[in-house]
């Protein structure tokens, strides 16, 4: 195949992948977040959480609101009886039936407790902010992952170019030699040569177009999407270069939601220590109740009613004095002063967890924005060097193998600088995800 052959078959191919992309969907960072958020599994469970958590808040679930029931009794019966007297007969009565009904509606209102209702509202409130703060966790966690999803496909889009690049320049050289042998001034194993460097670059392609294509898949399956569905990305990688290590470090401090949990679980503990000391007052209560019983019989002697109905109400209090019960309620109290203790011990560590997370973070961001200056520099002489090493070798100046090595380093150094992109904006996102900046309002920012 001559260079024109070769040259029309990569502009057919690049032909035919614009027109495939065109028709592909075109896919944002903020469209894939707002898909994320709307579909991703993870995030309708926390927030289904969260729904329950609001739906216990209530003053009936905490037990200010008073309970009435209603009950009803219908029973039948059916006896064979035999009374004896000292002077009658006795009197045989075979197959008596009757049939009564009880009925009553019943009011149960607690009214004092110790303030332990009062203790319980708390604690269910305090409950769904610890659902809320974990739906925002696994949110800002999802939209990180999509975020680092979504920039891993722009890197490996990226790479592709260089190796077409490659690829072309690898075709260009193999008709150059041919060119060369044709004339006498290039041996057959020059041939050879280049043309194991272009199926080389060729296979480099082809795994690279598999990376891509397993980043998109990547990328569906968080945004709960089919996976062959394929899409276009942006083509550059933008990382914000001034973030602070001091303002990320308050940032975490006051909105982390794992720090914001460790208070919460201490406010929680505090809780459980008042609703044991709540359980040691007496429980007052008001109680009243309606009554009606009707009951029919065949009598059993002269004597017997054939029919019995009452009805009526009755209202009162209920006193309850705890006096003893095993020690529990002094069992009770301790556990919660060790939980007090417990969660003010998890609290420090969590702080210190997270000032860690984020020294480290910032670390490794600060020294990814300063590889990426010297790879920006880098990339320009490679792709300089590269260029005059072309001409050289056409000039007959340089051996292929030496022209292989430039072309070798260029691409070598398209790569390095599209990683290290890749890696500052992977640091940036961690940086911003424990501060608890990545996402305000449900928006990736």
């Amino acid at each position: 195949m001559n260079l024109y052959k070769k040259l029309s078959a990569l502009v057919a191919v690049a032909v035919l992948t614009v027109t495939a992309a065109s028709a592909q969907e075109f896919l944002t960072l903020e469209e894939a977040v707002r898909i994320g958020l709307e579909k991703n599994y993870a995030i309708e469970i926390a927030r289904r959480n969260v729904e329950l958590a609001q739906n216990n808040v209530t003053l009936g679930n905490a037990g200010f609101l008073p309970t009435v029931d209603a009950r009803a009794t219908r029973t039948f019966d059916n006896r064979d009886s035999r009374q004896e007297f000292e002077t009658n007969p006795a009197r045989e009565v075979s197959g008596a039936r009757s049939n009564s009904l009880n009925s009553s509606l019943n009011f149960n209102w607690t009214i004092f407790d110790g303030m332990g209702m009062f203790v319980n509202l708390d604690r269910l409130r305090t409950l769904k902010i610890s659902e809320e703060l974990l739906t925002k966790a696994t949110v800002e966690t999802t939209v990180a992952d999509i975020s680092n999803a979504y920039y891993e496909v722009v890197r490996q889009a990226k790479k592709i170019q260089p190796l077409i690049d490659a690829v072309s320049l690898s075709a260009e050289r193999v008709e150059l030699i041919r060119e060369q042998y044709r004339v006498g001034v290039a041996a057959k194993v020059a041939i050879l040569t280049a043309e194991v460097d272009y199926n080389a670059d060729r296979t480099e392609l082809l795994r690279q177009q598999e990376n891509l294509k397993t980043a998109q898949i990547n990328l569906n399956q968080l945004l709960a999407r089919d996976p062959d569905l394929e899409f276009n990305v942006i083509d550059t990688i933008q990382v914000i270069t001034s973030l602070e290590l001091n303002e990320s470090r308050i940032q975490a401090l006051n909105q982390n939601p794992a720090l914001l949990r460790a208070r919460v679980n201490q406010e929680l503990a505090v809780l459980d220590l008042r609703s044991a000391q709540a359980s040691r007052f007496p429980v007052l209560g008001v109680t009243s109740a309606y009554v009606f019983n009707r009951s029919e019989s065949e009598p059993l002697n002269p004597f017997s009613p054939i029919s019995n109905q009452s009805k009526g109400f009755n209202y009162g209090l209920t006193l309850a004095v705890p006096l003893f019960n095993g020690f529990n309620r002094t069992r009770l109290a301790q556990n919660a002063r060790i939980l007090i203790e417990t969660s003010r011990i998890a609290l420090s560590q969590t702080q210190q967890l997270v000032e860690s997370d984020v020294a480290r973070a910032y670390s490794r961001y600060q020294n990814r924005l300063r590889i990426l200056d010297l790879e920006e520099s880098n990339i320009q002489l490679a792709r300089q060097n590269a260029e005059v090493a072309m001409e050289r070798y056409k000039l007959g100046l340089l051996t292929a193998l030496e022209l292989r090595e430039a072309q070798r380093n260029q691409l070598v150094a398209e790569n390095r600088l599209i990683d290290i992109q890749f890696e500052a904006k992977a640091a940036e996102i961690e940086l911003r995800r424990l501060s608890s900046t990545l996402v305000i309002e449900g928006v990736a920012q």
